[in-house]
């Protein structure tokens, strides 16, 4: 029998708020994280627009001295790392720490330090780049960095999988919790590559949004007149215990993760395959594993890039999982209102999906104007819906073709 998995923590940075109270929030008033780049120069970019994080003060987090040896993706998943450790209400003195392991992942990783110490390089000589520079740049720093700061002994390592990357780190979580490897994990991701070059990198490719006069209107998915994604930053990270764990310790339970499913298209190094074969295969995998059928499901938290073809294939994808039931989902994008976090965006709205259990409310697509005959699902527009949501999954399907999906249940004892 396999060991039952629920989240008794959460921290989130985002582009709508830091923290989970003001991240709730935000979702629920239809909030968007866009304006327009800040953190560099963006003339000449055909995009000039993005979903930065506002307000982040990394000292509020981490102590001083450190700071200056983490890049921004590290410093943005040690904060909300810390968020969902305290959430969880994990007492040192009474956890220990080889039971407690850290999978965080990255899409891309330390950019800005790359970067900037590449003009170093070049402009004053190899003597003088950081001896930081390594461990600030390498992508499994940031569970390396959490696991330092509380002591956590066991399994430990980074994924990087593009926008599916965080819904790998929790599923590979669940399963080491399931196999009695530990019995607490922290789990999630984070991404600061709102760059210069990275920036640069995303325009070349023509796979995100020009709307730059409007940019609260940029990200609208599974809407006609959709033109990219918007590119955001940002971190997730959930406390993951085993059941019995939680319930020994007397922990507060938010949701159950109860599925996992993994797949590939063999493909495309970017665009989605149009039949959706393995999209398919990766919901319908989380669904077996979690012991659910398509109709005990009530809401999805689409992948939702606001792109042509993502939109019209994941509509597509849930319309051969679900059969005639699809028209029945209440389906929603929250990268309607963060933006495309990356590698932190399976987290984020893993985490916006175990609100919406929690409060029982699906946040809404915002931006949703002009219905495409293409996307015909229901995809909660415009203003948060009151509903019954007992079971609902949560989609991540990423550059390379890499699909992961999560299946999250109501908790009940």
């Amino acid at each position: 029998m396999k060991k039952r998995i629920v989240i008794t923590g959460m921290g989130v940075v985002s582009p709508i708020g830091i923290g989970t109270d003001v991240f709730w929030n935000a979702l629920t008033t239809g909030k968007s994280g866009a304006a327009r780049v800040t953190l560099f120069d963006v003339t000449g970019y055909t995009c000039q627009i993005a979903a930065e994080i506002k307000g982040f003060e990394p000292e509020n987090y981490i102590e001083k001295k450190t700071i200056r040896r983490m890049d921004r993706f590290t410093q943005f998943a040690y904060a909300a790392a810390d968020m969902a450790i305290r959430d969880a209400q994990l007492d040192q003195a009474k956890t220990d720490p080889d039971r407690v392991g850290v999978i965080v992942g990255t899409g891309i990783g330390g950019l800005s330090t790359i970067e900037e110490e590449h003009i170093v390089l070049r402009e004053k000589g190899a003597r003088r780049v950081s001896p930081f520079l390594i461990p600030k740049l390498i992508s499994n720093m940031a569970p390396g960095e959490i696991a330092i700061r509380w002591g956590y002994t066991g399994p430990n390592y980074a994924v990087s999988s593009a926008c599916a990357t965080s819904n790998h780190a929790i599923g590979d979580a669940m399963r080491l919790l399931r196999y009695g490897d530990a019995d607490v994990m922290i789990a999630g991701g984070s991404e600061a590559a709102i760059t210069p070059l990275g920036f640069a990198g995303f325009c070349s490719a023509r796979t995100l949004t020009t709307r730059n006069d409007a940019p609260e209107k940029a990200s609208r998915p599974f809407d006609l007149n959709r033109d990219g994604f918007l590119m955001g930053e940002g971190a997730g990270i959930v406390v993951l215990e085993t059941l019995d764990h939680a319930v020994a310790r007397g922990a507060k339970i938010y949701a159950e993760l109860a599925g996992y499913g993994a797949t590939d298209d063999a493909y495309h190094i970017t665009a989605p395959n149009p039949e959706a074969t393995s999209s398919v295969k990766a919901m319908q995998r989380a669904l077996v594993d979690a012991d659910l059928k398509p109709e005990d499901i009530q809401y999805v938290n689409a992948h939702g890039t606001s792109t042509e073809l993502n939109d019209k294939t994941e509509t597509k994808a849930l319309k051969l999982v679900f059969g005639e039931h699809a028209k029945k989902l209440a389906i929603s994008s929250t990268k309607s209102m963060t933006g495309h976090l990356l590698g932190a965006a399976g987290v984020t709205e893993l985490i916006a999906t175990t609100l919406n259990i929690t409060h029982q409310i699906a946040h809404p697509t915002i931006n949703y104007e002009t219905p495409d005959p293409d996307c015909d699902l229901d995809y909660v527009p415009n203003k948060p819906r009151p509903m019954l949501i007992t079971n609902a999954i949560s989609n991540s399907l990423g550059f390379g073709g890499h699909n992961a999906v999560l299946a999250v249940k109501r908790y009940a004892a």
